[in-house]
């Protein structure tokens, strides 16, 4: 029952610079120089440097990370459109870079921007979709009707995509995606740009379509989406996995639970020396001149003896931040920066 997925050892090194990093102004090419000896220098981004990671059957497996982090370049593999520099990916039986004919037959994929036709309507959009997947016409008829009402655009149905929201346009991709009932369904940032209503409907579809035995893979950014929908994740930095395990199991691991992010006017090593010997603290860190991480079993209730041993030894507190237990909190401990960043 359900599909299950094995990443093994998996690299993508680009020689030139992937879409997303073009335009803007910028260019990637060689430097004019006025030494005609000196080669130019080499283009290579390391998108994934060595990733491997299981998906059980019939689970929800959240990617977690900021923008360029390597999440969309793996879903990119997974589904076939971007090829890898060496490592497996393996969807149920299939290797998908020797059977893609056969992995794209298993899947289900709602890509970070929607690529709708802007020139059919909504139920066009699905039953063609339908079509391609050897779906009889009784059939596409029956399966629109029923994912246009599950995503509520049943009153846009016969209306011209170019016309949608933003966020029906996302909810439309979605559907397109399920339209021939894939085993495997990979959502990339699938809230990102939706209004607080549309995302709650989403997540409510996404559990829905998982009750069903299907496997669902998405990346995310949002740490309250991971720790909603997730039944297990892995958190991906500079193409690498740094941590992975439930939502419950990666909170857990933060040292002490807590992270109060503390400003000062000034830090020396010895208020960071004071700091560690208050009641609670399990590890202090000073990211830059003015700013002190502390990690602890408490929160509010150290605010009180931070603020009188910063005083003692001559220092100015200006701002206190508490986290609680999250996953935000675990990726700044194994970072050093916020997961938006």
């Amino acid at each position: 029952m359900g599909i299950g997925i094995r990443i093994e050892n998996l690299r993508k090194v680009y020689a030139t610079p992937p879409p997303a990093a073009g335009g803007a102004g910028f260019s990637f090419g060689p430097a004019r120089s006025g030494n005609k000896e000196k080669a130019p220098k080499k283009f290579e981004l390391v998108a994934l440097d060595g990733v491997s990671f299981e998906i059980r059957a019939g689970e929800v497996f959240g990617l977690l990370g900021p923008n360029g982090a390597g999440k969309s370049t793996t879903i990119g593999i997974l589904t076939t459109r971007t090829q890898p520099t060496s490592g497996r990916a393996i969807i149920g039986e299939y290797d998908v870079w020797q059977e893609q004919v056969k992995a794209k037959r298993l899947i289900g994929v709602v890509p970070q921007r929607p690529n709708l036709d802007f020139a059919l309507t909504a139920r066009e959009i699905l039953t063609f979709h339908g079509a391609y997947f050897g779906q009889g016409a009784r059939e596409r008829e029956r399966r629109a009707d029923e994912l246009l009402e599950k995503f509520k655009l049943t009153d846009r149905a016969t209306h011209m995509v170019r016309t949608f929201s933003g966020g029906m346009m996302q909810r439309l991709s979605i559907a397109r995606a399920m339209m021939h009932d894939p085993e495997v369904l990979f959502l990339d940032e699938p809230s990102a740009g939706l209004d607080p209503q549309t995302r709650l409907l989403l997540w409510e579809i996404i559990r829905d379509y998982n009750r069903l035995g299907k496997t669902i893979v998405l990346t995310t950014h949002y740490m309250d989406e991971a720790d909603a929908l997730c039944d297990r994740l892995a958190i991906i930095d500079h193409g690498r996995i740094i941590s992975h395990g439930t939502p419950a199991e990666l909170k857990a691991a933060i040292p002490g639970g807590y992270l109060l992010r503390l400003r000062f006017d000034h830090v020396t090593e010895e208020l960071l020396a004071e700091l560690k010997t208050l009641p609670g603290v399990t590890e202090v860190r000073s990211p830059d001149q003015t700013s002190v991480d502390v990690y602890a079993d408490r929160g509010g209730k150290l605010i009180g003896p931070i603020v009188s041993t910063a005083q003692a030894a001559g220092f100015e507190l200006r701002d206190v931040h508490i986290a609680e237990p999250s996953l935000e909190t675990l990726f700044l401990h194994h970072t050093g920066r916020s997961l938006r960043d």
